[in-house]
């Protein structure tokens, strides 16, 4: 039986084996997870809660959930932010399993660009009569993202970030605040070899940035034609020339405005295939979806093989890109 008709069986009356991460956003897991059940519930859909308690959980409650799911016919769903959807996506991309979304982080780019709403009670809604559709997939050496991957000066932002959200809490602002401050240190620039596509280019620059999200990518104001390349089978390529602290803060404000693409100093280009080898590095930090880890150089950024099947509201339930 095709697989795309299995999963959308599944979509319609499977069980919902949702993966829950306590720690994610402002939201208070005891009452979401009472909010989710009433709405299951009330619509005669079964459904399981796996708890995280602790981040090294993830993997392993991810990959029983989705045991759980292919046994029983039914859906792996992820409630967070987007880190905790990667991690649950990782496990379930190529099962054949719906995988469903309730977001409860802070950003939820993944989440906001398919239109499925932020507040829990309606994403709960949203998920019971969603339909599956199936969603490009980025991937770096193998490892799954859904939003971006980055290299430099990036996940130095994110390690930093999440240094100042344990002291002062999630919130925007504290990310804002967060990275003006690490962009007043000192950064070494990389040195890049990058090839796609048969050219070969070499390049200095603080960051390689590679979007998956559309919007994300306009947000920031990165040139439509490579904003646009993520809906169409490619993924978004973006670096930084040289330059000194000052004119990083400018570009911080340009991206906080949505003007990053028309400075002088940014490249945006597309591809399906980036291989990426850093001069003098074996091995180079590598953020995916806001999750920092080591990777080992050459660098391989692609459009993954197999689009995640994603349950996506019905049109009555979806949101406005907000």
């Amino acid at each position: 039986m095709n697989v795309h008709f299995l999963a959308q069986d599944a979509a319609r009356r499977g069980p919902l084996l949702i993966v829950i991460n306590a720690g994610s956003g402002h939201h208070n897991s005891d009452d979401e997870q009472a909010v989710m059940a009433r709405v299951f519930t009330q619509a005669g859909r079964e459904f399981e809660f796996l708890s995280v308690d602790k981040p090294d959980q993830i993997d392993e409650v991810a990959r029983r959930a989705v045991r759980q799911a292919k046994a029983q016919g039914g859906v792996v769903v992820a409630a967070g932010g987007d880190g905790t959807i990667n991690a649950v996506a990782r496990a379930v991309l190529g099962s054949g399993c719906p995988f469903g979304v309730l977001p409860q982080g802070t950003f939820n780019y993944f989440g906001r660009v398919h239109a499925i709403p932020q507040e829990t009670e309606a994403a709960a809604r949203a998920l019971v009569g969603a339909s599956v559709s199936p969603v490009q997939v980025g991937q770096v050496n193998g490892r799954l993202f859904l939003v971006n991957a980055s290299l430099g000066l990036y996940p130095q932002l994110l390690e930093d970030r999440e240094a100042w959200k344990q002291q002062f809490g999630r919130s925007r602002l504290v990310a804002f605040v967060s990275g003006m401050a690490s962009m007043l240190q000192t950064r070494s620039q990389l040195h890049l070899q990058i090839e796609s596509a048969g050219q070969v280019a070499a390049l200095r620059t603080p960051t390689l940035f590679v979007g998956n999200n559309h919007l994300q990518l306009t947000r920031v104001g990165i040139a439509e034609k490579d904003a646009n390349a993520v809906v169409h089978g490619q993924l978004a390529g973006v670096v930084v020339r040289p330059i000194g602290t000052l004119a990083l803060f400018g570009l911080l404000l340009r991206g906080l405005l949505g003007r990053l693409g028309d400075a002088d100093n940014i490249h945006s280009f597309s591809f399906r295939r980036l291989t990426v080898t850093p001069r003098g590095r074996r091995r180079v930090k590598v953020a995916t979806d806001g999750e920092v880890c080591w990777m080992q150089a050459p660098l391989v950024f692609e459009v993954a093989d197999q689009p995640l099947l994603l349950m996506v509201p019905a049109l009555a339930d979806r949101v406005e890109v907000a």
